[in-house]
């Protein structure tokens, strides 16, 4: 009896020994570049219940509203200080033409949204109801014009009716329905996935286009723009090389890059909510990619533009998979899993840490559609695990970035590896420093110890976001099943921290 129960000990202590592994970090206390807090925007299309029944929604709905606009979301987005909102697309934004936007809404026309489900909608939500829907946000607008079905002359007055400050004709009209000063808007996108939806053009006849549209969107006293290029999908180092060619950098402000997550394929790209482990590796393998993608079109960039003056601005990205059944397969409305939120979480890691060329991204999108923060029904409001991840990680915003130097562990799944951690490090204003850590490996808690290089600090805080299963979900019947608690697993060790990150679980510490 007795060996049999040393036997099990020892069994047991092996299984425990199997479970954790080690990384080591080292964390640089200097800093040459802030972590613009443009890496932590968002992305309001009118695809879905996104705009219409998510930010704007019927006036008999029994929630808190100013107009139309729906507070409880305006509120959950406010705690995590979301520093931008990109509207009103997508591929949506070059079939869009403002002047129906705008008015007394009983005369607006209506239109026929090709691109998301076939749907009319009546143009209530246009350029007045963005911009009060931004003010109460605190939020910087990125408008996205119209270069696929518009023209040169339309934006370029769309661009005088937001910023021009004088007496114009847009001016006048601005005043007419109802606001006399300018918004001064920066941020603006000069057409959409110009490569596809927004044109099937070549890189070539783009940046001809760019030079075209960027030289009549004016710039107006106070109101300097910072114009963004429709720049390359995924792989195509092609058009990333082609528009710094060919593009005067000083013409825009930054250059675009969109990439999605597929746990599959575009033909299937596989359920939000049910899935195996093969799945979730191949989808967090892929989610790495944005590393390899980030490095190799700032690579290009770099050869035209060594000092960094143009951004690369990576306005969408997120998880996309099969819509919910039963759902309209135009909404891509998708449910919100803990995978999702490791997706975030890795995502944010890897923008932090090229951050001297990201400095402006977008997730695809902020309610009901595709990666989104919030989920309504009628009524009811639920946050999604993503939502989590952006209140853990706004430490990072304007803070100064310090290099980092990690030693993972690997997590496979057959005959593939990645590394099963990520990390990323800032200073904010008060001296805090804050490290974000992602553990992906489903089955092991890996202890981090890192050395703090050039930093001072006595004591260490930290939260962490964490669930059962990858596969957990926040619903409207269990909306708290996934989301953030206090953390108690990291010490100090000397000057070093150390750190142990639970399996797939997301960790922010504070040390000050």
């Amino acid at each position: 009896m007795k060996k049999n129960l040393t036997f099990l000990v020892l069994l047991m202590i092996m299984h425990v020994a199997k479970a954790q592994t080690t990384a080591s970090l080292t964390v640089s206390g200097k800093s040459d570049h802030q972590i613009s807090r443009h890496i932590y925007g968002h992305f309001s299309e009118h695809l879905g219940h996104c705009i219409y029944g998510g930010f704007w929604v019927d006036s008999s709905l029994n929630v808190p509203k100013k107009d139309r606009i729906r507070l409880d979301v305006v509120d959950a987005l406010k705690k995590i200080h979301i520093p931008n909102l990109r509207w009103p697309g997508g591929c949506f934004a070059d079939e869009y033409h403002w002047r129906d936007g705008i008015g007394k809404r009983s005369d607006r026309p209506k239109m026929v949204n090709t691109n998301w489900g076939g749907v009319t909608e009546d143009n209530s939500f246009g350029t007045h109801e963005f911009m009060d829907l931004c003010e109460l946000l605190h939020t910087e607008p990125y408008i996205s014009a119209n270069v696929g079905s518009g023209t040169v002359e339309e934006m370029s007055k769309w661009v005088e009716y937001f910023n021009f400050d004088g007496i114009s004709p847009m001016s006048k009209l601005r005043a007419e329905n109802g606001h006399p000063a300018p918004w001064k808007v920066g941020f603006w996108g000069v057409g959409n996935e110009s490569w596809g939806c927004g044109g099937n053009m070549t890189p070539e006849f783009y940046a001809g286009q760019f030079r075209r549209y960027a030289t009549y969107a004016r710039d107006y006293p106070g109101a300097k723009l910072k114009r963004m290029a429709s720049g390359a999908s995924d792989f195509d180092y092609r058009w990333t090389e082609v528009c710094m060619r060919d593009i005067p950098l000083h013409m825009m402000w930054g250059l675009s890059l969109h990439y999605y997550t597929l746990p599959g394929d575009w033909g299937h790209k596989g359920s939000a909510t049910s899935f195996d482990e093969k799945t979730y590796f191949t989808t967090m393998r892929k989610c790495l990619l944005m590393d390899t993608l980030v490095t190799k079109h700032s690579a290009v960039m770099d050869k035209y533009d060594p000092k960094k003056s143009v951004a690369l601005a990576v306005d969408e990205w997120g998880i996309w998979t099969d819509v919910e059944p039963g759902t309209n397969p135009g909404f891509l409305y998708q449910q919100n899993s803990l995978r999702d939120a490791l997706i975030a979480a890795s995502t944010l890691n890897i923008f932090n840490n090229h951050s001297d060329r990201v400095r402006l991204a977008n997730l695809a999108q902020t309610v009901n559609v595709l990666q989104a923060l919030i989920l309504t029904d009628k009524e009811k409001l639920l946050l999604t695990p993503t939502y989590y991840v952006f209140d853990l990680f706004q430490v990072h915003m304007d803070a100064a970035y310090l290099p980092i130097q990690l030693n993972s562990p690997s997590y496979t799944n057959g005959n593939e590896s990645i590394p099963a951690v990520n990390a990323s490090a800032s200073k904010d204003s008060t001296g805090a420093v804050h490290i974000s850590f992602v553990n992906l490996d489903p089955s092991k808690k890996i202890t981090v110890t890192a050395n703090l290089q050039d930093v001072q600090w006595k004591t260490v805080s930290g939260q962490v976001l964490t669930s059962g299963k990858y596969t957990d979900i926040n619903t409207f019947d269990n909306p708290n099943k996934v989301k953030t608690a206090a953390f108690n697993g990291a010490k100090k060790q000397g000057n070093d921290l150390v750190v142990e990150l639970p399996a797939t679980s997301i960790v922010v510490v504070t040390l000050k």
